[in-house]
């Protein structure tokens, strides 16, 4: 099967480096979904939260090209060069946080 998207080349096998937004959790802040970086694992917030960590993580590093949810039940990846949101047949289940 060919490739959803041509940055599937940056995925790597992550960790997620927090289990909220790392950067919301180091301000005091709040979020309102989380986003995982698929090269690094950086875990920030979506574009709804009002720090858009996520977002801001691929400005910063836009050698990080990929996302997916990491929201409990959601298997979404995103590949911001593209602005396109996909699926990867045969992916592991989106890694995500426990609500609490």
């Amino acid at each position: 099967m060919d490739s959803p998207c041509q940055h599937m080349d940056r995925v790597r096998e992550v960790q997620p480096s927090a289990q909220g937004c790392e950067d919301c959790l180091a301000m005091g802040s709040t979020w309102v979904h989380l986003r995982i970086c698929m090269t690094c694992g950086h875990v920030g917030c979506c574009d709804n939260s009002p720090n858009k960590h996520a977002s801001a993580h691929y400005r910063e590093r836009n050698d990080h090209p990929i996302i997916r949810s990491f929201e409990p039940g959601e298997n979404w990846w995103w590949c911001y060069p593209h602005q396109s949101i996909f699926m990867v047949d045969g992916a592991a289940k989106a890694p995500s946080y426990e609500r609490k």
